[in-house]
């Protein structure tokens, strides 16, 4: 797949210098939302209606953009590896929750698997792109957990280059504010959001004493067919927690947890799995909490050695096969020279 990317980013280059590619206005993306104004909902969630305009556009080129919601560095740019940004995370399945699109280049292999349309060939596309709401929990690019509120974080859409296709001209980020209500107040678009002082001890900061249960993974653990590794904090102390995988894929528990209400365990990733974005949902029995973790999944190398069980049952056959045949092999030997060494003894009495 990395090798097939920069195939693919080679190609690209090469198109653009020969000029396949025609030049384009700088893209940018426009948003209608709550109100119709570029914003999203105080309460609930919001369908974001996009239409980008000024995208390169690569005629049968592989991938093509992909299209979410979350938060930037200040220095955000991929293509240069500076930065970083969390995003609503989502399957990449064309069935997903919306919180994810995925926009083809025309004509492009992974064209089948566009759930946002295709870019034309003048560089506009347009889809629809789900918010959960006001907050949510985002991925990093490090696969870790961070929490974000768009009352005082600064969101947006953000769009760059899908299936490992590098592409500086089609990484956007449009800031996206929301809309005022009884829940917060609207940021202005490109800002940060400052809630309304009487909103502050009720929406913004958790009551004394208030647990807020929270999990988190270990990436490196985050491989079709291993065992995941996890952590969570805030549950009350000795609560017995359940944890399960993409609503049952996989489960474990019931745990207990700490004296301080944390948590360690692990869970079993099944190898149809498939690399992508799941879920890890914790359920606890007596607060009730229930914190879900969003978290990329990677696909297992194809040289990993096989499990360790095959292993212990399977590794001694070739030495025993050529144990059988050595021995079978010298009886045979042995066999033939005692024939020969009595042949003269017997040939002698028979004279």
């Amino acid at each position: 797949m990395v090798v097939r990317s920069l195939i693919c980013v080679a190609l690209v280059a090469g198109s653009v210098a020969a000029g396949s590619v025609p030049a384009q206005a700088a893209s940018r993306v426009s948003v209608g939302g709550a109100g119709g104004d570029a914003a999203i909902a105080a309460e609930g969630s919001t369908t974001l209606t996009l239409r980008g305009s000024g995208f390169q556009s690569v005629k049968g080129g592989h991938g093509g953009i992909y299209v979410m919601f979350g938060t930037v560095d200040g220095a955000w740019q991929p293509s240069r590896g500076t930065g970083g940004y969390a995003y609503v995370a989502d399957s990449e399945s064309r069935s997903n929750a919306g919180y994810q699109r995925f926009v083809a280049f025309p004509g492009s292999d992974t064209a089948a698997e566009a759930n946002g349309g295709t870019i034309s060939a003048k560089g506009s596309w347009s889809t629809e792109l789900t918010v959960p709401g006001v907050t949510f929990t985002a991925v990093n690019r490090k696969g870790e957990s961070v929490q974000v509120d768009c009352r005082t974080d600064r969101c947006g859409v953000i769009t760059v280059g899908a299936h490992g296709v590098v592409n500086a001209n089609n990484e956007t980020f449009t800031p996206v504010s929301v809309a005022a209500g009884s829940a917060g107040t609207a940021a202005p678009s490109g800002g940060s959001a400052t809630p309304t002082p009487a909103a502050t001890p009720t929406t913004t900061v958790p009551a004394a004493g208030t647990r807020r249960p929270k999990a988190a993974i270990d990436p490196a653990t985050a491989v079709e067919g291993h065992v995941l590794t996890f952590t969570a904090t805030g549950f009350r102390p000795q609560e017995q927690v359940v944890v399960s995988l993409d609503g049952g894929v996989a489960a474990v528990g019931p745990l207990t947890t700490g004296t301080s209400g944390e948590l360690a365990g692990v869970i079993q990733l099944p190898s149809s799995v498939g690399a992508g974005t799941h879920v890890l949902s914790l359920t606890g029995a007596l607060s009730g909490a229930a914190p879900a973790l969003n978290f990329p999944v990677t696909r297992a190398s194809s040289d990993v050695a096989p499990v360790a069980e095959e292993e212990d049952g399977r590794a001694w056959l070739p030495v025993a096969f050529a144990v059988v045949g050595a021995v079978a092999l010298l009886g045979a030997v042995g066999f033939r020279a005692v024939r020969f060494l009595r042949r003269p003894v017997e040939e002698g009495s028979h004279a």
